[in-house]
């Protein structure tokens, strides 16, 4: 998972599956390190791409409904000055800059939001590649 702010906001994606706001990220494809991983999420689902490396933040771990299956994501924090075009995909429908207390239409998930809110917090965080 990726929260790259530009200013004062944070960069939501709007996933057509779950039909809700959250912060860019996938998974881990074979050879990459969840850096990368997180680096090719953010430019695949927004079209964004950071001033510099990506600053680990931490892991989170949650559990997904209705299912209730266990998930564990890596968190990357990190800057953008060049706001670049958004093209829409299958995936994400729509990006948002975001300063965490306006209303954003639909429904945004509230992980995520916690989640950003922690990085907006720590800019002074870990930075090491975890493996």
């Amino acid at each position: 998972m990726v929260a790259i702010w530009h200013a004062d906001r944070v960069l939501m994606v709007f996933d057509r599956f779950r039909q809700a706001w959250e912060l860019p990220g996938g998974r881990i494809e074979e050879g990459e390190s969840s850096r990368q991983a997180a680096a090719r999420e953010l430019l695949e689902e927004s079209g964004q791409v950071p001033d510099g490396p990506l600053r680990f933040i931490g892991y989170a771990g949650f559990v997904l409904a209705p299912d209730q299956r266990a998930e564990n994501a890596a968190l990357f924090a990190g800057r953008t000055t060049d706001v670049r075009d958004f093209q829409a995909t299958e995936e994400i429908a729509a990006i948002r800059w975001w300063d965490l207390r306006e209303v954003l239409p639909g429904r945004v998930q509230s992980l995520d939001t916690y989640l950003a809110r922690l990085t907006r917090a720590s800019d002074s965080g870990p930075s090491h590649d975890p493996r």
